[in-house]
Formats: structure tokens, sequence, C-alpha cells
């Protein structure tokens, strides 16, 4: 007879959904996977990619064993060895290293949120690096700008509870593809409609969300500071504003006023932003009048050189209305900040060596070049990332990790383009595979992630890896033999005077499943101010960017590569391109899944006819889309997706799978974001030429 048993598990990826999941497991085989219909949030249901986990877990390339390089680097071949062998040669070049003239900064640790789970994300791995000694990472690819930009004016994230969007009737999705990369909140936003709601989606690219919506604006890219600035003119020109909420809430008021008045007129906004003064009068005006009002503004708006002062900027819009004031009103950002997990415990700052360096993730060209202060980098341990892919700069991020003196380690799942890459190649262990906890950045349950199958093959977690690695170096057993269980127990143990997680014990998760934090229904957390600020108030001027020489109010801050400002890099490269994820992939993961590939189709480049005919593209046509940097094929899709001006590229493809061996990163800069020091993506000027 066969033995059933259903598992409680947890999607891991870089999503806000965090879905909880149900794993049926036949004699030690998963059999079916599908969503948990008792999790609160996302309710049973998942994503196009996750709904065929089952297809990566016994993926017929799951790296099993470990490897060593046999071959050129780059030429993915290998030998298989015994974990011993693997670990003792690792251990052994991070002893040579951290002894030699250079010291263990040398030594760069190199991940993201390949799991978004508190222990294999972000415990033992950062207690290991710490402990050695090695230069510090600064994760700053995808999220800092915009957090940086809320932290200037709320003094945290932007956020509210995420199932009281229900109430809302003017939802603004900004910069923000819901239904794709949100898509439980988009359920919500579907239910408000049903209850009078008109949804708006401000983006360059007509995304499937702004398909879906009842208005979609296509803001030129890199200008939404000036449009939400265009809108603080019209609400306080036309007397739609929260005085009250401003007088008693905020401050700065009468500085921003002045600035919105003076000098962001509509017309100047239409001429920025590329839209008509109609709709950005018809948008403010909505935007005023219409209570609730919400913006679920997201991390694309901000991938450019002014990023984080965009996203400071369309923060002080729902304070400008006293939209805080209403269940559903206000804006979301992320909910991370809610979840006062216990870090410190778990990645054990207190053991960086002081004078520790720091290299921006976004700058891995630059730092495997030699080109940044401290020492060079002679070893780079990969793991929960996929930089050869991901990472700007691309062809020079290649060429680093060609270098024959640079000693790479990878711990993957499969054969991505940085694992053939590797001296040292190690297996890693699915979501099915290992115990976690999570919290989310898009809901308010704290959840168990347990494990359904034994490792296949020889793979390891995370947490294991860095067990046995610091045993091999020698480290203090109290730091690292502890259990998953155990540091899970650490995350949870907060002071009591921080509610959120009262109560919220691993036992409880393991018998009862998704908790809610311990905050109100509908919460609301600024409907009567309490921003956690140094004044204690929404800061529409910022003493902090005063003391630091920098504009103190909102204001917009022009792309690096920006056609208006920069005509003569326009001349050759007139294009501005956005490369977000395909829906069937979440940046380079899932690519390597026969079915989702299949579904995502060849590299695509969308233009507007205005930009394809005068040179000669045709629809489905092969293109080459360059700049300095570098190019790469996509074919042409021709159309209204966007408007005139801008083309969008669809990724992250493994360089692997395309047909010239590189992907949109060829073109992409590593310039940084004027806060968070983080990516700019999407200001990348770039020309287009028919093949």
């Amino acid at each position: 007879m066969a033995e059933l048993q259903v598992i409680r598990a947890v999607c891991p990826h870089d999503c806000p959904d965090t879905c909880g999941m149900l794993v049926t497991v036949e004699n030690g085989r998963a059999i079916k996977l599908r969503g948990d219909p008792d999790h609160p949030f996302t309710r049973g249901f998942l994503c196009q990619k996750v709904s065929r986990y089952l297809e990566r877990v016994y993926h017929p390339e799951r790296l099993l064993y470990p490897q060593l390089r046999v071959g050129p680097k780059g030429a993915g071949e290998f030998r298989r060895a015994s974990w011993d062998e693997a670990l003792d040669l690792i251990a052994a070049k991070f002893r040579e290293i951290a002894g030699s003239a250079d010291g263990p900064q040398a030594i760069l640790p190199y991940s993201y949120a390949g799991t978004m789970g508190k222990l294999h994300g972000s415990s033992l791995d950062r207690r290991f690096f710490h402990r050695l000694g090695a230069s510090l990472l600064d994760r700053t690819i995808c999220a800092t700008a915009g957090a940086a930009g809320c932290d200037i004016t709320l003094g945290t994230r932007a956020a509210f509870d995420p199932d009281a969007i229900v109430h809302a009737r003017y939802i603004i999705n900004w910069g923000s593809n819901t239904s794709v990369t949100n898509m439980h909140l988009w359920a919500l936003m579907h239910q408000a409609r049903k209850r009078g709601a008109t949804i708006v989606t401000i983006d360059p690219h007509r995304s499937k969300t702004a398909e879906k919506s009842d208005w979609w604006l296509p803001i030129r890219p890199g200008t939404d500071a000036a449009l939400a600035l265009g809108m603080m003119h019209i609400l306080w020109r036309d007397g739609w504003i929260d005085q009250d909420y401003l007088d008693r809430y905020c401050v700065g008021v009468d500085q921003l006023r002045d600035r919105a008045l003076n000098e962001y007129p509509p017309e100047k906004v239409s001429r920025i932003t590329n839209l008509p003064v109609a709709d950005i009068e018809k948008l403010a005006r909505a935007y005023g009048t219409i209570k609730p009002a919400c913006i679920r503004f997201n991390y694309g708006l901000q991938r450019h050189r002014g990023g984080g002062m965009a996203v400071r900027t369309i923060a002080c819009l729902p304070a400008v209305i006293g939209a805080w004031r209403l269940p559903g009103g206000g804006a979301l950002l992320s909910t991370s900040k809610l979840y006062p997990f216990n870090a410190a415990v778990l990645e054990r700052p207190d053991l960086i060596p002081r004078g520790t360096r720091t290299i921006n993730m976004v700058q891995l060209a630059e730092a495997l070049a030699g080109e940044l202060p401290g020492p060079p980098v002679r070893a780079i341990y990969v793991y929960n990332a996929n930089p050869a892919a991901v990472n700007p700069d691309q062809r020079r991020v290649l060429e680093g990790f060609r270098r024959e003196d640079l000693f790479t380690v990878v711990h993957e799942q499969f054969p991505t383009d940085t694992a053939m890459y590797a001296d040292v190649l190690l297996p890693a262990t699915s979501q099915l595979e290992h115990f976690d906890l999570h919290g989310s950045y898009g809901h308010l349950y704290v959840q168990t992630n347990e494990p359904a199958i034994e490792p296949l093959g020889e793979a390891r977690s995370n947490t294991d890896v860095f067990r046995l690695l610091a045993a091999k170096m020698g480290f203090e057993p109290e730091l690292f033999q502890v259990s998953d269980e155990e540091l899970a127990r650490e995350a949870l143990a907060v002071p009591a005077s921080n509610g959120a997680l009262k109560n919220v014990t691993l036992d409880r998760l393991r018998r009862e499943g998704p908790v809610r934090l311990e905050l109100p229904k509908d919460y609301a957390p600024f409907a009567a101010g309490n921003f956690p600020t140094p004044s204690g108030k929404c800061e529409l001027y910022s003493a902090r960017l005063a003391a630091q020489g920098l504009d103190p109010l909102p204001a917009y801050t022009p792309p690096y590569e920006d056609p208006q400002t920069r005509p003569e890099l326009a001349a050759k490269y007139p294009l501005q391109m956005l490369s977000p994820p395909k829906p069937a992939f979440l940046n380079s993961t899932f690519v390597n899944i026969d079915s989702l590939r299949l579904d995502a189709g060849a590299p695509t480049v969308e233009m507007h006819p205005a930009d394809a005919a005068p040179r000669g593209i045709r629809p489905g046509q092969w293109t080459r889309v360059f700049n300095d940097r570098g190019s790469y094929r996509a074919r042409a899709v021709v159309g209204e997706s966007v408007r005139p001006g801008v083309v969008v590229c669809l990724g992250v493809y493994w360089n692997r799978y395309t047909s010239d061996g590189v992907n949109v990163n060829a073109t992409t800069s590593t310039a940084l974001t004027d806060f968070g020091g983080g990516a700019t993506f999407f200001d990348n000027l770039v020309e287009v030429a028919a093949e």
C-alpha cells in the first residue's frame, strides 16, 4: 500500500506573496504540489511558475554531488568529488588567502534572494563570513533605493494591512505589475473594483496589469517624481488636500507646497513625462477626491538615477491628501519591516572585524576587475544568486569570472550560467528538502516550511554547508553547531515590547500553520501620525538630507541616460530600454524549466511602430539591441505596448539559452541610484537594428 502524506510548505522565492503550499508525498517522493486553501492570504492558488515546482525539484539537471572543475572556466567541465574533498579544498584556499598579505577581505560572499527564508537566506552564512573577516556585501540589486526613499519620508517602508485594500476606491499601481508579481493582492484589488473601485496603472510598459486596469498611463521611464510633484501642484492649487493631517502629522508643508506650485506646473510635467496635461489633471483630481485612495508602488520605478528620490516623493502623496487616515488608504511598498525577527542573533554582526570593507553587489564587474578600494577579490562564494545572468555590465562580469586566479565556489541546485565558472560546485537542496522560517513582504503571516522529502543525492542546505565548512576552518562550535529549529526559535525571540511576534512560537507555527502578526485588523499605522522618523512626523522636508548638503525636499532627478538631458548620447542610442522579468520567469529563476521557457518563447524587444518602421524592423524579425556596453539578439514585437522612444526587453534569460550567449544585461550599467546604492537597470539608452 502506498503511504501518502501531506506536508505544509512555503514558496521561498523573491515575491511578496510568500504562498502557502501543500506537498503530497508518496513513499518518499513528492507527487503533487498545490496552494494551501487554508492560507488566509494566498488562499490556495499558485502562480504559473510555482505551480510547476515539482518540475524544478526533479529536474534532470539537478546537481546531486559535489564537483571540481577540470576544464576551462565557463566550459562546465567537472569531475565528481566527495563532500570532504570539496570542503577541504575550500577551507585550505580560504586559509591561504586569509593568511596572505591581502587578508580575508580578499574573499567575497555573493548572495541575494534565491530563497527568502530567514535561515537559508541570512543566518549561518552571515555568521561564517563575519567570523572569517571576509568583505561585506551590500545587497542592493533590487530594493534598497525604494527602501531608502521611503525611510526618508516615513521612517520605514510604506505599508498597511494588504487585506484592507478591498476598502480602497481609487487604486494606483505605480510601477507595479501587480497581477503578475503580487497576484494575491491583485485578487483583492479585483474585489475592490467589484465594490466600485477604479484601478489605474502608471507604467511605461503596457504590462498584464496595465491591460487589465481601467486606465493605463504610459509615463516616460524615470520621470515618476515629476508626475508626483505635478499631482501635488494640482492638489494644492485646487484645494484637494487634508490641511488638518498636514498640520498635525507632517513637517515641511509650506516648503513642499511652494516647490510644487512654483516649480512643477502641469505643462512642465507633461513635457518631462510625455503624459498629456489633461491626463495629469484627471489623475490628480481623482486621487484627491475619491476616498480611500491607495498607491501600490513597486521596485521597478526606482531602477534609475533618481529612484530613491522618486519613491520618497510618491510616499509624500498620501500625507498630502490624508489618505493614511482610512483603512485601505495610503501607500504600500513592503510589509517586511513589520516583522521584528531577531536578525542580529541570526547573523551576528558583532563578529565583523572593525574596518571591514563593503562591496556593493551591483558593482561586481568593478570588484572582480580590481577597481574598488582594498585588496583584490581572490575568492568568491556564490549562493542564492546567479550573477553571471542577472548582474549589470554582463561582459565585464563574465570577464571577471574567467580569471584563472579567482577561486570560485558556487552552491546551487542547477548548472546555471554562474555555476559554469565554478572551481568547486556544491549541490543545494530545494525548498522541499529543508526546514525554514518565513515572513513576507506582501502580507502579515509568519510560516514554517517543513521538509517534505529527503535531500536528493548528496544535496545539502545552506546552513548544513556552513556548519561543515566552519568545522573545517576550526571556528567556534558554539557559533555554528546549532540546529535550524534552534535558529528559528532565536529569530522569533524578540523583546516583549515588540508585540508583533507576541505569541508567535515555533511550536504554534508547526501546529497551526500560518500565524498572523499581532496587528489590528485593517492595520493603518499612520492614521494618527506616529511616523518613526526623527521628528515623529511625515518628513516632507528632511533635516537629515539638509545636514548632508542634499536637497531636503522632494524633487525630480533625471536619469543618467536621459534623451532630454543627454542629447549627445541619445543621438547614438535614442531608445530608453526597460528590462522587467518575463511572467514565466522570476528574474533568472525558472528559466531552465522547459515548460516555462516554452511559454516564454525567445527573447523579445517590444517597439512602437513609429520606432520600428524607420529602422526597417518587422514583427518577428531578429534584431540586435546594443549600446557601448554590449549587445544581444531579440525578436521584434511591434505594437502599442510601449510609446515611441521606449523599448521593453523582458528577461532574464540564462545565457546558455540565448542564440548569442548573452542576455539583456549585456547592455545595462553598474551606475548606482541616488539613495541606497541600488541598481539602475532601467536607466539605459540603446539602439535597435534589424538583422
